[in-house]
């Protein structure tokens, strides 16, 4: 009986979220942008935001379905996201080491299967993920542990049937749904909360697509009446929501058309210009996924470091593949744990230093692809 009770309670909550939802949604859909209605529309933005959010928390499974658990492995992890039946796992099979189950129905994938990807020098961990359909941000379709792993990720492949143009700004909205940002940087904006004293906004560039009302207006929204603001470029309110609520993921993302020698080029020419993908491929066929792992490649801004013991030549056969922004500290710890405790000083020779075997003692230097690093240990 209770058991009961608390599915009609949860089913009694989902309607009454789906409701607010649809209403919020529809007066951004019937409210004309203008300089009259900016702090409005910023206002229902604003709640939109926190009922979702809410929302999330109350409904966030404690754990993910089966096989969604995936360790993380290599240099970098992609998550393949797109439509039931678009080539996920077709392509998994042609671009790694993976034996996906691949079939000519919707739901081929059940869960999350990994393959890893070798491309110069780099092994790079592919997810293949059961596709995801309209409303998988709110678990439809199993959707919340599909979304759930591209927050684990470093790239999302956004994958897109040809014969289907229109599922990309669906999935595209999906993604954002679940705080997922791509191809974005985080806002440059600093919030802080005071005692008292109202709100405080300080401006270092000039702003168009904000006034300040509606910035206090939104701030208001989230309780923020005593605090201090300084924006530090010219964002959206959707910015502002972002850094207020301050638990988004900025990642790369490319967007990759498929099927493609099954059209015209007339056809091709037109769905590209629809989409503007990054790149178009045939699974099937392995056109351009050669070029593809390139993208990927590129897309992940790797570096390559080359490792130097004392009193020998550097290993340049082999690199260490770091990120770019990847510093001492992460070099040590990609080579092994103990080195950051027992670490000394390091040489250095390459684009990094101001010249040839510099010495560095901070583990905080930044790093410069195709530096070699001589680390010395205590």
């Amino acid at each position: 009986m209770a058991q009961q009770l608390n599915l009609k309670d949860a089913k009694h909550h989902e309607s009454s979220y789906d409701r607010k939802v649809k209403e919020l949604e529809e007066e951004l859909r019937t409210t004309k942008y203008n300089k009259k209605t900016q702090g409005h529309i910023g206002l229902v933005k604003a709640k939109l935001a926190k009922i979702k959010e809410e929302y999330q928390k109350k409904t966030s499974s404690k754990g993910k379905g089966e096989g969604f658990s995936v360790k993380r492995s290599g240099d970098a992890t992609v998550i393949m996201v797109g439509f039931p039946s678009v080539g996920k796992s077709t392509l998994l099979n042609a671009i790694t080491n993976a034996n996906s189950p691949v079939g000519a129905y919707v739901f081929t994938t059940l869960t999350c299967i990994p393959g890893l990807m070798e491309y110069n020098h780099a092994k790079i961990q592919v997810l293949d993920v059961p596709g995801i359909v309209e409303g998988a941000a709110t678990g439809r379709g199993r959707g919340k542990e599909v979304l759930a792993c591209a927050q684990s990720t470093d790239l999302v492949i956004i994958l897109l049937d040809v014969f289907h143009p229109g599922h990309l700004e669906v999935v595209k909205n999906e993604i954002f749904e679940t705080g997922l940002r791509i191809n974005q940087k985080p806002p440059l904006i600093r919030i802080s909360k005071k005692e008292k004293g109202g709100i405080d906004i300080g401006y270092t560039v000039r702003l168009t697509k904000l006034n300040e009302d509606t910035i206090k207006t939104i701030l208001k929204e989230f309780r923020l009446d005593n605090s201090s603001v300084v924006i530090r470029e010219d964002i959206t309110d959707d910015q502002l929501i972002d850094a207020i609520e301050c638990n988004r993921k900025y990642v790369p993302a490319i967007t990759v058309l498929n099927k493609i020698d099954m059209v015209d080029s007339e056809e091709l020419g037109r769905v590209k210009s629809i989409v503007k993908p990054d790149i178009c491929i045939s699974a099937e066929k392995r056109m351009n996924t050669e070029d593809l792992k390139g993208l990927i490649f590129k897309k992940l801004e790797f570096m390559r470091i080359y490792c130097k013991e004392v009193g020998k030549k550097a290993d340049i056969g082999i690199p260490l593949i770091m990120r770019k922004g990847s510093t001492l500290r992460e070099v040590c710890m990609k080579l092994h744990k103990d080195f950051i405790n027992k670490f000394k000083f390091a040489r250095i020779w390459g684009k990094s230093v101001k010249f040839d075997g510099m010495v560095l003692r901070k583990l905080e230097h930044v790093v410069e692809d195709n530096d070699i690093v001589e680390i010395h240990l205590r």
